[in-house]
């Protein structure tokens, strides 16, 4: 019987991998429009986000949206969209992607109390949905197709 990794490798999946935090999240590289950066792996968070101070490191041009973000303990907090931006992680490529731009300086403001590294933003079940994507958390790896 093939391991999962070999039978969704052979059904055409592209495997990235999955790097634990000290507080227990998934971190992972990605390219937003052919620039590196890295993200927390979300599957709670139905948009995929990066921090306001990022924007122009990834090219995005955002709109104002007159939806109010909340998550990781903050709500109503003012948002940005930035419409059909291409997300690379590792071979997978999807050329769609809409980005929530708001203010995650208390994610990592959370994250560097713990000793964690910060993140530009995060992967949503967005990501997830579009790559039809698995999590192998014994393994700590991403499948997208």
């Amino acid at each position: 019987m093939p391991s999962l990794r070999e039978f969704l490798l052979s059904k055409k999946y592209c495997r990235s991998r999955l790097f634990p935090t000290v507080t227990n999240h998934l971190e992972m590289k990605a390219r937003i429009n052919g620039v590196e950066g890295s993200f927390i792996l979300d599957t709670g968070a139905s948009s995929s986000c990066i921090d306001f101070e990022f924007a122009e490191l990834f090219g995005l041009l955002s709109e104002d949206s007159e939806v109010l973000a909340a998550g990781a303990g903050a709500t109503d907090m003012i948002t940005k969209l930035s419409r059909k931006n291409t997300i690379t992680i590792q071979k997978w490529e999807y050329k769609k992607l809409d980005i929530v731009l708001f203010d995650m300086s208390h994610v990592n403001t959370a994250l560097k109390n713990h000793d964690a590294a910060p993140v530009h933003g995060i992967l949503g079940a967005d990501v997830l949905n579009a790559g039809k994507g698995i999590i192998d958390y014994q393994y700590n790896c991403l499948y997208l197709k």
